[in-house]
């Protein structure tokens, strides 16, 4: 099945290039107007592919109408502490005000770091182990309460509980001077916090650091920072209604099913310079299938595609093939990574050379398939992204090309005591095709040299809390390779590395770093932390994923594009490079 599909993919490309389309994944060659445009129905604004990179296609600032939205699975969490997929985070913003956030604006703007609740950045002091932020008034929660620094407090000490919030990001329980032994705001409710977070007054929030970070404004931007109302917190429940602090609140939410946001009418847009609020209502529906999804898309049924993962590979060669579907195509390059996690707590797997077969063996050509070939990504060989500092082209696990190396993968499987092979499970999101195409890839290249994996597929809600990111199932159901995918929080590496190879953050669920245990990469993330030059922390960060590759913990698969599609009907729409996908914040409705 695999090869029949990566064969069509394959010839839908050659029918893309033939269309204008670059080598290297979706760029017209030739000028605007010609090959690839079409007029788009009722919206006065020129289809064209890339349209929509480094500029807003269709802008408008009309009010009203009704966005329509979808996603292959159910979110993680909309809880704004217990949420880390990108699209929720690009989301969130719609319904949660953070202290800082990025300019909704089309591509590298779109990096600028903007005041939100927040009047200014952050003022830093004691060598940046101090930051301080001042509120702006006039922000109330949907039911009219005043916001005040207290809730904002407490939305960060809440979330410091992994146990009961096990998605979220952990930059502040690792950053904040927190109390010993302390538990987070949900079961310490009257702990005294004061040496990580002070409220000397309702507009004024004082963070306080266990040593110096200059970046600390990154993290200020992420949703753990919306304020959350001490008296409505309902702890896991939280998430059935979220109390808004922006322009829209839940009208309904049926948690595996769908939710509608509504405008909030305490939302004041005299505080709030960011957000335009254009549409009246965004209607979004849950669990529709992948390829489903992607026909809706294409019909004008759905206009977002929320997950932010691109047209499927069932729906490729449709889309590369037709010049008018081309046309309503973006094909950006993006800071992501799809990668496997080879996990060493899994024997055999606990034996380095047992890994190194694994890499040895993948067939790079046949994963780049899978994630949609050259739309879908460019082959990785290592982690950090090209556009990202201290990216380099690690050769360690090259192969004539590309297809695996049989030959020296069997000589490490008889090093390693497992001449004939071995067995495995690996694990996959279920409502994720690409991943299961690129699971069936690695199947086929490691039956090659007797290697059987058998397919898990897990729930993409839950694949970190409870399967792929659980240490204790994963021993329990021998996941030896776990298929997964990361993008940066933020323009510096350590927003994209730092999560998924420091071993120090490792927990009992809800983990990212699924196989990354080097003490050498933990005391190197640290020296980085410290280092204020940044072409040497740059230096440093190759050298990481140097170390990352070198114990073949990690199978880099492709560097992330994606070919999005523009829905019929709507306005305002742009990449970002903060979002890696369409911002959400910016987007309209055609009346």
């Amino acid at each position: 099945m695999l090869r029949r599909k990566s064969s069509i993919i394959t010839a839908a490309l050659g029918a893309a290039l033939a269309l204008g389309l670059s080598a290297c994944g979706g760029t017209p060659t030739q000028s605007p107007g010609q090959g690839g445009s079409s007029q788009t129905a009722g919206s006065g604004a020129k289809d064209e592919a890339d349209a929509a990179i480094g500029k807003i296609w269709n802008p408008s600032d009309k009010k009203g109408g009704t966005l329509k939205m979808a996603n292959t699975a159910d979110w993680d969490s909309l809880d704004p502490g217990n949420t880390y997929y990108g699209y929720s985070l690009n989301f969130a913003r719609l319904y949660g005000r953070a202290l800082l956030m990025f300019k909704a604006a089309p591509g590298a703007d779109g990096n600028t770091l903007v005041p939100d609740l927040a009047e200014s950045l952050g003022k830093s002091s004691d060598d940046a182990k101090t930051w301080t932020y001042t509120l702006r008034k006039g922000v109330k929660f949907e039911d009219g309460t005043p916001v005040t620094s207290k809730d904002v407090a407490y939305a960060v000490a809440r979330q410091f509980d992994k146990e009961v919030f096990p998605n979220g990001p952990t930059y502040l329980n690792a950053l904040l001077d927190w109390p010993k032994g302390y538990k987070g705001g949900l079961k310490d409710k009257d702990a005294d916090i004061s040496s990580a977070i002070e409220t000397p007054d309702d507009q004024t929030i004082v963070f306080h650091l266990n040593q110096p970070f200059g970046l600390f404004d990154y993290i200020m931007q992420m949703p753990m920072t919306m304020p959350v109302p001490k008296d409505k917190d309902t702890g896991t429940k939280y998430q059935e209604h979220v109390v808004s602090t922006g322009p829209y609140k839940f009208e309904t939410n049926e948690i595996g099913k769908g939710f509608t946001l509504v405008r909030n009418d305490q939302w004041d847009p005299a505080t709030d310079p960011n957000r335009p609020a254009l549409p009246d209502r965004i209607e979004v529906q849950t669990k529709v299938n992948a390829d489903d999804l992607d026909n809706r898309i294409v019909s004008g049924d759905v206009q977002v595609a929320v997950d932010g993962l691109g047209i499927g590979a069932a729906a490729l060669p449709k889309v590369l093939g037709d010049p008018s579907l081309l046309a309503r195509t973006d094909n950006p390059t993006q800071q992501r990574t799809w990668y496997t996690s080879v996990i060493p707590d899994v024997p055999p797997l606990d034996n380095i050379d047992c890994r190194k077969a694994i890499l040895l063996a993948a067939d790079r050509t046949s994963l780049q398939r899978s994630y949609g070939g050259e739309t879908g990504g460019i082959i990785a060989t290592g982690m950090i992204p090209p556009s990202m500092a201290g990216h380099k082209d690690i050769t360690t696990y090259k192969t004539p090309g590309d297809k695996g190396d049989p030959v020296k993968a069997k000589e490490h499987l008889t090093k390693c005591g497992q001449p004939n092979g071995f067995e495995t499970n690996i694990s996959y999101r279920t409502e994720r095709p690409k991943e299961k195409a690129a699971a069936e890839s690695l199947q086929q290249a490691l039956a090659k040299v007797g290697i059987k994996l058998t397919l898990k597929p897990y729930p993409q809600d839950d694949y970190f809390a409870l399967y792929a990111g659980k240490p204790a199932f994963v021993k329990e159901n021998k996941i030896g390779l776990a298929i997964n995918g990361w993008g940066s929080d933020y323009p510096d590496t350590y927003g994209f590395l730092q999560a998924i190879t420091d071993s120090r953050d490792i927990r009992a669920a809800g983990n990212y770093n699924l196989s990354v245990k080097i003490p050498e990469v933990d005391k190197m993330i640290d020296q980085i932390k410290a280092e204020p030059d940044a072409t040497k922390r740059g230096e440093m960060w190759a050298q990481v994923d140097q170390l990352v590759m070198d114990q073949a913990v990690v199978m880099p698969s492709v560097y992330g594009k994606a070919l999005f599609m523009r829905g019929k009907g709507v306005t305002n729409v742009f990449i970002s490079d903060s979002q890696q996908m369409y911002d959400y914040v910016g987007m309209g409705v055609q009346q």
